[in-house]
């Protein structure tokens, strides 16, 4: 009882993680993409990454927390524009394997030697090198803090301060897309989901919106590659395909084309998943479980499983939870 009783409060405890955050505002970004104007883009960890690599590598050469995170952002911002002017007069289908492969190039960049001395090569930047400048703009004092079962240090990285930041931000992020989607510019992005040649015809520059939307998406992405990086490191094999693929589960779990969706898909997918891990790996070390399932496999098979949980939503429930079957009847163009 007892063991179950601490699986279920690490579960809990990642409705609120920073990671979860992180995946929130990246799926906010995909649904932009996606969700509202109908673009499939299949490299959202490539947009994160960017994101981590600008923040930290301006604070390590001496910028201030909020120079690192404008840098953050543009690197968001140049990174769309590079993959969405030469492709986004295509069909969508071309945009997809551009971000897929534009990704991984992000990726072997940054693992690269050619770029060691600024993106730490394979190993990435160790948090110590960038987290002190957010860690002093904490308010909080020193010490720890218990909520009910939930005991964090008040500043640190795995701390309340980051938890406070990290979802303060997603919520003024969630503000601004509930804002946007409510607005004509948000109603043109659904109408090109629909049937973006109506909506040329009633004269919209229908290049012009999408590649405002994978913009806005790719630095609300790249924003999520900050949070990610802010309580742990900036590796890049750490984001990579699985981030992408993790990123497109929770939207589809939470509904695309809704506000709330990617949020709520990020809280459950997380809290899911590490009941799953922690319960499998519990299992292995104290039942007869162990002699076909060992810790050492548990990773995978839970790769495994979330994969089969997308298909399952992709057949059954591809409206997500909150979201309308209505809103997924569009042609991709």
């Amino acid at each position: 009882m007892e063991e179950f009783l601490r699986i279920l409060t690490q579960s809990v405890g990642e409705l609120l993680a920073p990671a979860t955050a992180a995946y929130a505002l990246a799926a906010i970004g995909l649904n932009l993409h996606f969700g509202y104007t109908g673009l499939l883009n299949m490299g959202q960890a490539g947009f994160m990454l960017l994101g981590a690599y600008g923040f930290g590598i301006t604070i390590i050469a001496g910028g201030s927390f909020w120079l690192a995170l404008l840098v953050a952002v543009l690197a968001g911002v140049l990174f769309a524009l590079l993959l969405g002017l030469p492709t986004l007069q295509l069909r969508g289908d071309y945009l997809a394997i551009v971000t897929i492969s534009a990704a991984e190039i992000i990726r072997w960049l940054g693992r690269s030697t050619v770029w060691q001395e600024w993106t730490g090569g394979a190993s990435g930047l160790q948090g110590r090198d960038y987290k002190d400048a957010f860690q002093d703009l904490s308010p909080l004092p020193d010490g720890r803090f218990a909520l009910g079962p939930f005991e964090y240090i008040n500043t640190g990285s795995d701390s309340w301060w980051t938890r406070i930041f990290a979802w303060g931000l997603v919520a003024l992020v969630l503000l601004f897309v509930w804002l946007i989607a409510r607005s004509p510019w948000g109603r043109v992005l659904k109408g090109i989901r629909e049937d973006e040649d109506a909506v040329r015809a009633l004269g919209k520059n229908v290049f012009s919106y999408k590649l405002q939307a994978l913009v806005i998406g790719g630095a609300i992405g790249a924003l999520g590659g900050v949070v990610f990086a802010l309580p742990s490191a900036i590796a890049p094999d750490s984001m990579g395909r699985t981030m992408t693929f993790f990123v497109w589960t929770i939207l589809l779990l939470g509904g695309a084309a809704t506000v709330f969706g990617p949020v709520l898909g990020s809280m459950i997918f997380f809290a899911a998943y590490m009941f799953m891990r922690t319960g499998m790996r519990a299992l292995a070390e104290n039942t007869p479980v162990g002699e076909v399932i060992s810790t050492t496999n548990v990773e995978q098979i839970g790769g495994m499983l979330v994969g089969v949980t997308l298909m399952l939503l992709v057949i059954f429930r591809p409206q997500g939870i909150l979201g309308n079957k209505k809103e997924l009847a569009f042609n991709v163009r």
